[in-house]
């Protein structure tokens, strides 16, 4: 079956763990990997007698996350009680916001694809709200019973909900990313997935073109990009295959497997109704003064598509170029130092390094920027010096290998050390040059009748007689001035 005749409509409801020592209505630990229970106070226990008390951090982080977004930080906004039943709700509710969230609106600009497909759009965000984290249902260590974990009831959580503006899995792990990269760069979330710190749900329906929007399946805590992706490709030929094929989609929440890599129904979907909101006697309007925004807005670092924008107007990169360098706020700064000890001149250099030898170096071996062995610094000194022609691109490869490895301190250094120094000397490589076309008659024979690889190979011959240290593009002009060419 074809999806071409078909419309795909995605939005995607993402939980994100706002980045606070402790939970959003009691004093207790929201750290990760305690032992079960431990971390778990009277008020996460709903016994009785006990209040929620609203942790100022999490609304701080609430209100970095709306003014990032360009969205609006309500003045007012209201917690409501979401009843439904669940082992590790031990309230028998979950304390959240409904009709009055504290974010409301603004949006995530994403760039999908690469080359000349690449596009931009913005995806559209209908609302951010405040809630808590329920506990967790243990099942693998107990036969025939389940064990509840309650150290992750109350654990603060941003939920974000953006209007159905996605029309492909591509285009909604392109969002899923640069969400990832914002909590993360404003530093509201640590966006760990394997912890559970970032995940996301992902409402999928499918329509045929100029009709109503059709009836959505929920797939749930997808947490990892790839999950993403192929639980809703999945999702998508399910629904298409079995409207071609004269079904009905049910509106449900399925979870994804990644080992068949299917999904299935986990309950029928609830609505809005069936979970009988109402406000919560317990806690007072949530009112944000406009002076605490604006004390919030000061602590904000340069926003990433602000970066992008700079890196495309001061720096003359390109849109991809700038999206991949704010990709995360480890990566922009590392760029920025860079540049700015390099020159505003070397930026595009300066792009290529940072996203391709130490990208790759990192990926290898699997560590972050932060941990880089080659400071910004250090790159800024290499980078200086294939500008002014003292080493080759070639050359500068051998010059990083050594500081990765920590053979200099810098990379003047390690080209002294190591005399790596270009030669830039004319006489010196036409001396070489006319000692390499007096060894290959036969490659300048075949140059001469039109074979350009013979070209190359002369080109080859002279670099390994100058041990790769003479200036390429010398040798290409010395080399055609003497062949005619």
């Amino acid at each position: 079956m074809s999806a071409r005749n078909w419309e795909v409509v995605i939005g995607i409801e993402t939980h994100a763990q706002l980045s606070t020592q402790s939970k959003i209505f009691s004093g207790s630990s929201t750290a990760f990997g305690a032992q079960p229970n431990v971390q778990a106070s009277a008020v996460d226990l709903a016994l009785p007698g006990v209040l929620p008390v609203l942790n100022r951090g999490a609304v701080e982080c609430a209100i970095k996350f709306g003014l990032s977004i360009g969205a609006e930080v309500a003045a007012k906004s209201v917690f409501a009680r979401k009843n439904y039943f669940y082992p590790d709700l031990p309230k028998g509710y979950q304390i959240s916001q409904f009709e009055l969230p504290v974010v409301v609106g603004g949006g995530v600009r994403i760039q999908v694809g690469q080359g000349d497909k690449a596009y931009e759009k913005v995806v559209r965000l209908t609302r951010a709200h405040l809630e808590e984290d329920a506990g967790k249902s243990l099942h693998e260590d107990f036969h025939g019973k389940s064990g509840i974990d309650l150290n992750r009831a109350g654990t603060p959580l941003l939920e974000i909900v953006t209007e159905p503006d996605m029309c492909s899995s591509a285009e909604a792990v392109a969002y899923a990313k640069a969400l990832h990269a914002l909590v993360r760069w404003i530093g509201i979330c640590d966006g760990n997935m394997q912890e559970g710190s970032f995940r996301c749900d992902a409402n999928v329906s499918v329509r045929r073109p100029g009709e109503p929007l059709g009836t959505r399946r929920e797939i749930k805590n997808l947490n990892s990009f790839r999950f993403l992706q192929q639980a809703i490709d999945y999702e998508i030929q399910w629904q298409i295959d079995t409207l071609e094929d004269g079904g009905k989609i049910q509106q449900a929440t399925v979870l994804f497997d990644p080992d068949s890599g299917e999904t299935r129904v986990m309950r029928t979907k609830e609505d809005a109704h069936d979970y009988r909101y109402f406000p919560d006697p317990d806690l007072l309007p949530l009112v944000i003064s406009r002076e605490w925004v604006e004390r919030t807005k000061a602590t904000l670092p340069e926003l990433p598509e602000a970066k992008r924008q700079r890196f495309m107007e001061q720096l003359g990169l390109s849109a991809y170029d700038a999206t991949a360098l704010t990709a995360s706020l480890e990566v922009a700064d590392y760029f920025d130092a860079v540049v700015t000890a390099a020159g505003a001149a070397n930026a595009k250099s300066a792009a290529n390094w940072v996203m391709g030898e130490l990208s790759a170096r990192l990926n290898k071996e699997d560590k972050d920027i932060p941990a880089s062995p080659v400071s910004a610094t250090q790159l800024a000194g290499l980078i200086a010096r294939i500008a002014d022609n003292t080493i080759s691109n070639n050359i500068a490869k051998k010059v990083f290998e050594a500081l990765w490895n920590g053979d200099g301190a810098s990379a003047d250094e390690v080209i002294e050390k190591q005399g790596l120094k270009q030669i830039t000397d004319t006489g010196a490589i036409e001396k070489l040059v006319d000692e390499v076309l007096a060894a290959n008659a036969a490659n300048v024979a075949e140059y001469k009748a039109g074979k350009e690889k013979a070209f190359n190979a002369l080109v080859g011959q002279v670099m390994k007689a100058a041990k790769g240290k003479a200036n390429p593009q010398q040798v290409n002009d010395l080399l055609k001035a003497k062949l005619g060419g």
